[in-house]
């Protein structure tokens, strides 16, 4: 039984998406997102430079007294994720990658397409990843061009979002795909747009948020560091950027569980 918070990280609003099924599932954690801000979007970034600033992002969510960190960024999570388990060895660290094996295993067509990051379509986790799982499937690999920027401004419910999601999935959904894979947390964000996009086509949106939260709960019960049941939750945010973003961050989350009928 362990009552301390769950450190959430990412670059920006993205891993919201991830803190959104924690909430979901783990009603009784108590949370602390850590959203950089500062130094987003990672897309394009060094190797280097993102491994820095997730080092530097745990250290302060460490610093808070977490019991556990999820980076819920997929670029993060290539760059950075084997060097920070090496680091805080004691201490649970979940990484998200996109979740390309369980839509190579229920593809009906043999062709799925994976949208994310050029730095983590790159990456040597994702190469391995699609080696390992995707034999026998065509994967199309697409970068969300402006993505993450839509997301960040608060801009994903605009036409604008729409006409950027329709210039980069649009000429993919009459390709034979039956799967589309979010590589990015903050693509659920412009699902909606997505799901326009497809129309009528027999085509499934893929996003790992659910099975990262059910990888917090299964490490949770494994190393009984779970709340307590009768724990009163505390949610907190925090950022690089400075103040302002801080509330955005905040503001996002309120907004994200007016609209969950769930939580």
């Amino acid at each position: 039984m362990n009552n301390a918070p769950i450190g959430v990280y990412d670059s920006g609003f993205g891993g919201l998406s991830v803190w959104r099924e924690l909430r979901r599932l783990l009603p009784s954690e108590s949370l602390i997102y850590l959203g950089d801000g500062k130094n987003c979007p990672y897309g394009g970034r060094s190797r280097e430079d993102i491994e820095a600033f997730a080092f530097e992002a745990v250290e302060r969510l460490v610093r808070e007294g977490v019991k556990m960190v999820v980076v819920g960024c997929n670029t993060a999570t290539t760059a950075a994720v084997g060097a920070l388990r090496e680091h805080w060895s004691d201490m649970p660290i979940v990484g998200l990658e996109p979740a390309v094996k369980p839509a190579c295993q229920t593809s009906r067509t043999r062709r799925i397409a994976v949208l994310a990051t050029q730095h983590s379509l790159s990456s040597d986790m994702f190469l391995a990843t699609a080696m390992r799982y995707a034999e026998g499937v065509d994967v199309v690999k697409i970068v969300g061009e402006g993505f993450v920027e839509l997301v960040e401004e608060d801009r994903e419910g605009s036409a604008e979002a729409l006409a950027a999601v329709r210039r980069v999935v649009g000429p993919i959904v009459d390709s034979g795909i039956d799967k589309i894979v979010l590589g990015c947390t903050h693509y659920p964000f412009l699902k909606p747009h997505i799901r326009e996009v497809i129309g009528d086509r027999d085509i499934d949106i893929v996003d790992s948020g659910e099975a990262v939260a059910r990888r917090v709960k299964w490490l949770l019960e494994r190393y009984d560091i779970a709340a307590a049941e009768d724990n009163a939750p505390r949610h907190r945010f925090l950022s690089f950027a400075g103040e302002e973003y801080r509330r955005r961050l905040e503001l996002k989350a309120e907004k994200i569980l007016a609209s969950d009928d769930t939580l």
